[in-house]
């Protein structure tokens, strides 16, 4: 199976339909299909700050339930399956904007949405092994010691990132640069940390090229290994793009 491995989208739909349509896929009934049989894969944090959080969220809800798409969870995507559980979460960081969003549906459509993202969440590993364990997609990344593994520790990991116990001027964790020691076989895709142009080293590739904050939404063509790109339309916002520690 050939992938396209598709970076955060955060809400933003067209700029993820236009990348699809660049990637080679024709929209068919509302549903992306390659001529070449290739299947979408998202990296997490579908949702928050970006203008249309559920239309993003029920599109990948509908393909990974119809096999047609897979999807691995990201911290965003962790708190808004904890909020629709009625935790006492934080309506910050972006998940105001979703939280307006769902505020303006009637009753049912609310539970349907509701519904239909908690089980997407439920059903989905925290990490994909692909391409016989040669591919792996976490949102955060993964350590090479990690690998094969679920807990407590690698679902902070996948969804967090190598996080220093510190937190940077805007709320945001502190995160130390785990690619630099990656030394494993399997190549490793992932996202959550914004960066201007996809960062390849050691085996990985951070896809996460900011799209919510005005840079560009980027896919992953595998095994070609090739990244694939289309324009934000959203402000961008300089101080969001950060060195890795």
């Amino acid at each position: 199976m050939n992938y396209d491995i598709i970076g955060d989208i955060h809400g933003c739909w067209d700029e993820y339909y236009e990348l699809t349509q660049k990637l080679g896929y024709a929209w068919k009934n509302d549903r992306p299909v390659h001529e070449d049989n290739r299947k979408l894969v998202f990296v997490g944090d579908l949702t928050d700050r970006g203008p249309r959080s559920i239309k993003v969220m029920e599109h990948v809800y509908q393909l990974c339930k119809d096999n047609q798409g897979l999807y691995v969870p990201g911290n965003h995507c962790n708190k808004l399956y904890r909020y629709f559980l009625g935790r006492n979460v934080k309506i910050m960081h972006g998940l105001e904007t979703t939280v307006a969003e769902l505020k303006e549906l009637p009753a049912d459509e609310f539970n349907s949405v509701k519904k239909n993202f908690m089980e997407l969440y439920e059903s989905s590993p925290l990490y994909l092994l692909l391409d016989h364990g040669q591919l792996v997609v976490a949102h955060a990344g993964i350590r090479e010691d990690l690998i094969g593994k679920s807990g407590k520790k690698v679902e902070s990991f996948v969804l967090y990132g190598d996080i220093t116990g510190k937190t940077n001027p805007d709320g945001t964790p502190v995160r130390k640069d785990w690619s630099s020691q990656y030394h494993g076989q399997a190549y490793i895709v992932y996202g959550h940390t914004p960066v201007l142009e996809p960062r390849e080293i050691n085996g990985t590739i951070n896809i996460d090229t900011g799209c919510v904050f005005g840079n560009r939404l980027t896919a992953l063509r595998y095994p070609e290994r090739q990244t694939v790109s289309v324009p934000s339309s959203m402000r961008f916002v300089e101080e969001k793009f950060r060195s890795f520690t």
